[in-house]
């Protein structure tokens, strides 16, 4: 298998488990750009991804609103995935050729051990809007997968032994639906707006362990855990001038599911922990700046092996040309040092304020990239 099969089994996969799955992983081109951000500054299009009280924050012109986003993200800090197909090459020659020389597959293991985890992620979202004074809706679909796949380099007296050396690989993927109902409020002469999303949930897991000779991606679907729950999203916001700072819940019910292996062995779990995410931004027709900070620690995966811990804070600008084209950059930091920083940046082109399309990337090196894209019509 080569480099690019890897990858592209890696991303098949996680695009495969969307489809019968649902985490915090929002396909919104305009907060990719601006680094991730949106508890405060996303509008009543996206609003259920981040905060359900900006269902509220429509325009007097606007009535109805349909939005289809998609977003795909990989991390391999130490070129993990390309070290791996040149061990199996390795492994390969060496069966055929009957020659007991490992020297170039000691090699490769010597650098996968301790190498950090490979981690594939891609999210999808659809949301249909109906704003009105009396209560904005939204109506809206997500899912979300991601794997993990790290090295586990065996060492007997000594030595390196391939033959003994696995792949760990795990997987979580969940899809939710739900509807964000929002009011504004007047309150001591502010200007307020809350939010409530119920929704269903269904999340699965999946765990392979391989022989580092033997592992393929595409096997992912070997094992299945699958569970489902109803949960529930809150958020707020306080609108000064404007300035907002909002305040976003979610998954109010903190879930776990076990990640079992296809020996129908536990092999840890995966943790949807109540997520709770400041934000503070500036708005107005020309320009937007935004910043989100979680108030929690997402812990995903736990009892697999490795520290997959993630908490943000994220940092974006965005100017608007008279409504027509957009320019957005942003900045995103992982406390737990899990992910390393990333610039974000993007470009969006509204024509008449109909049509909204959206493009943008996330960079960490030539290791750690992301790309997502989205549509909106707007009424």
């Amino acid at each position: 298998m080569d480099k690019k099969s890897l990858i592209a089994l890696s991303v098949l996969g996680s695009l495969t488990a969307i489809s019968a799955q649902a985490a915090n992983k929002v396909a919104d081109a305009r907060g990719n750009a601006m680094g991730n951000t949106g508890v405060a500054s996303a509008d009543y299009l996206t609003a259920p991804f981040y905060n359900p009280a900006l269902a509220a924050n429509y325009r007097d012109h606007d009535d109805f609103g349909v939005f289809i986003g998609i977003d795909v993200s990989a991390s391999d800090k130490d070129d993990a995935i390309s070290e791996l197909d040149d061990l199996q090459d390795n492994i390969d020659d060496l069966n055929d050729s009957g020659s007991t020389d490992t020297t170039e597959i000691d090699a490769n293991l010597a650098e996968l051990d301790g190498s950090k985890p490979v981690q594939v992620s891609a999210g999808t979202g659809i949301a249909v809007a109906l704003p009105t004074e009396l209560v904005s809706s939204n109506l809206f679909i997500r899912g979300y997968a991601e794997i993990i796949a790290q090295t586990d380099v065996a060492v007997e007296n000594g030595n390196y032994n391939y033959q003994t050396s696995d792949v760990d690989f795990v997987a979580f993927g969940y899809i939710e639906a739900g509807l964000a109902l929002a009011q504004y409020y007047t309150i001591a002469d502010q200007q307020f707006s809350f939010g409530i999303t119920p929704k269903y949930q269904q999340m699965r897991t999946y765990a392979q362990i391989a022989t580092v000779e033997d592992f393929e991606v595409d096997d992912y679907d070997e094992s299945e855990t699958s569970k489902s729950a109803f949960n529930f999203d809150l958020g707020a916001v306080w609108y000064l001038d404007n300035f907002r700072t909002a305040i976003a819940v979610k998954d109010l019910i903190a879930q776990e599911i076990d990640v079992v292996d296809t020996s129908g062995e536990i092999n840890g779990s995966y943790h949807l922990d109540t997520q709770v995410t400041l934000g503070v931004a500036y708005s107005s027709d020309y320009f937007v700046a935004a910043i989100d900070a979680d108030l929690t620690t997402q812990k995903r995966f736990e009892g697999i092996g490795t520290d997959d811990d993630t908490q943000f804070v994220r940092f974006g600008v965005e100017g608007n040309a008279w409504g027509w084209a957009q320019l957005r950059a942003g900045y995103e930091i992982d406390l737990e040092e899990t992910l390393d920083n990333s610039i974000t940046a993007g470009i969006g082109f509204s024509p008449f304020d109909l049509v909204s399309l959206d493009i943008a990337g996330s960079y960490a090196g030539e290791n750690q990239a992301g790309v997502s894209a989205n549509l909106a019509l707007t009424f």
